[in-house]
């Protein structure tokens, strides 16, 4: 496998292989333009008088046309190779210096380098021409003997068979330089691709956090109506009716508390997707609210100067809402202490009991989701719970916007 590996690449890159004098016109196609900026930067000086400016000015103009020596050797990528080389990420109008100096570094330093190895290959190209066929013209130097043509022709083979090679090795060289100093800045792409996504992921939160919203009008103002008519209507036909058959009266009964029973599991539906009170009177009214459903005793504090986002209000809420089902369902605890504090722009909630303790995100004990919840909005989500107690779920949530 490794022998025909060898023979299949030997063949891609035969002095007489398509790939080869691509590899070649490639890297003559440079030349003018790497040796561009020296020659714009040393001309001067061949006529240079004590009162002529040129040569001070040449560096001005190598500057100057930085960026369209750039876009032309791009250019040449792409109408050469059909590689694609995207430019920075600029501004229009404005010339920024990081593209400027990786502009520069090219131009006097990586291209010139480049331009001499394509002059090597463009040596190899036709020394190996030359001597090959030196058969041809062995007349015109006699002293050469027959044992110093097969030599010269045998050098000449060489050299056409280590030309391709030489050629393919300059065009990887020049294509690398051209991606790393013309290209976009890896590092500046790769932040300007993480703050793309970060703003991506932010919007899509607000989106479903307004979806939640929407959820919660369209089930309060419809369906949740429906039902306390419903229940109302039962309600007052189990109170009202008489003469009823007993059989009767058991469905109107049974329908009155299935009906009262939907209703319950629709407000609580209702507050699990987006408590009307939160967007209405902020977190102290929301949280007191769940505080005083829980069947033990909870001290809460909340110190909140300036109302946050509502999606950030909102992953406040839950990590309360979540935390106290928790503690009632899991910790067996005595008392829970709620501390909802906003400090500049960083909004700290911590929700601390004294129960049993071993909670562990990995268990599923709603924890993991309230984590990813507290990360979605690229908050910190803690929980220190060690065996014996007490629990503490600590989440600080940015609300800069």
């Amino acid at each position: 496998m490794a022998s025909l590996s060898l023979l299949r690449r030997a063949r891609v890159h035969a002095p007489w292989s398509a790939a080869a004098w691509r590899d070649t016109a490639f890297a003559a196609s440079g030349v003018p333009l790497q040796f561009g900026a020296w020659v714009i930067i040393g001309a001067p000086w061949t006529v240079w008088e004590p009162w002529d400016v040129l040569p001070l000015l040449a560096p001005l103009v190598v500057v100057i046309l930085a960026h369209p020596f750039a876009a032309a050797q791009r250019e040449r990528c792409w109408a050469m190779l059909g590689l694609h080389v995207a430019p920075p990420g600029e501004r229009p109008g404005r010339l920024r210096m990081d593209g400027l100096w990786r502009s520069l570094a090219y131009h006097l330093i990586a291209g010139p380098v480049v331009g001499c190895a394509a002059l090597l290959v463009l040596a190899a190209w036709a020394g190996g021409a030359a001597l090959a066929g030196i058969t041809a013209y062995a007349w015109t130097l006699p002293q050469i003997g027959p044992y110093g043509q097969c030599a010269l022709t045998a050098a000449g083979v060489l050299l056409l068979i280590a030309a391709p090679w030489t050629a393919m090795a300059v065009r990887r060289l020049d294509t690398r330089a051209i991606g790393l100093l013309l290209g976009p800045d890896r590092a500046k792409e790769l932040e300007r691709r993480v703050e793309d996504l970060a703003e991506k992921r932010a919007g899509a939160v607000d989106a479903a956090d307004i979806e939640r919203r929407r959820i919660e009008r369209d089930l309060h103002d419809g369906a949740q109506q429906r039902l306390v008519a419903l229940a109302m209507n039962l309600g007052l036909a189990r109170e009202t009716l008489t003469g009823v058959p007993d059989e009767a009266m058991q469905v109107i009964v049974e329908a009155h508390e299935e009906a009262k029973e939907a209703l319950t599991e629709m407000r609580d539906l209702i507050r699990g997707l987006h408590p009307a009170v939160l967007e209405d009177r902020g977190l102290d009214a929301a949280l007191s609210g769940i505080a005083a459903r829980v069947p033990l005793p909870v001290r809460l504090r909340v110190d909140v100067p300036r109302r946050a986002s509502s999606t950030v209000e909102a992953v406040a809420y839950f990590v309360v809402s979540e935390s106290l089902a928790n503690v009632v369902k899991h910790a067996r605890a005595s008392a829970v202490e709620i501390d909802v504090a906003r400090r500049g722009d960083v909004l700290r909630v911590t929700v601390a009991d004294d129960g049993v303790g071993g909670a562990d995100p990995a268990r599923g004990s709603g924890l993991a989701g309230l984590g990813r919840r507290v990360r979605s909005v690229d908050g910190t989500f803690r929980i220190v719970s060690p065996e014996g107690g007490p629990t503490t779920v600590t989440v600080e949530l940015p609300c800069a916007l």
